[in-house]
């Protein structure tokens, strides 16, 4: 007896902020790449169906995208000075510098 079947994979490719086709409002959106695979005696071998979509973290609308304009979509988002890190770049006010004790005068 052979077993075999699919499996879908999620993965939360970024977190943009756009205006919501479906609310209007300016909100973050979830970019997500869906992968489907077939699998035999449980153990995913190859994938046979990608898929990209947007959902509206204030409404919860979603809308399928093509592979190239969620690609798009992942290159503006890295195209900042600082890589689309938030937490990279200039130090916050009343940060200290790495290797200083904050709590030592």
């Amino acid at each position: 007896m052979i077993i075999f079947g699919t499996r879908g994979y999620l993965y939360q490719l970024a977190v943009l902020t756009m205006v919501c086709g479906w609310c209007g409002n300016p909100a973050a959106h979830t970019l997500r790449k869906r992968v489907t695979k077939f699998t035999l005696f449980f153990i995913p071998l190859f994938p046979f169906s990608t898929k990209y979509a947007t959902q509206c973290t204030f409404c919860g609308g979603e809308q399928r995208i093509p592979k190239e304009q969620a690609e798009q979509l992942l290159a503006q988002q890295g195209a900042g000075p600082d890589g689309g890190n938030p937490f990279r770049g200039a130090p916050q006010q009343g940060a200290v510098p790495p290797g200083q004790n904050p709590y030592q005068r």
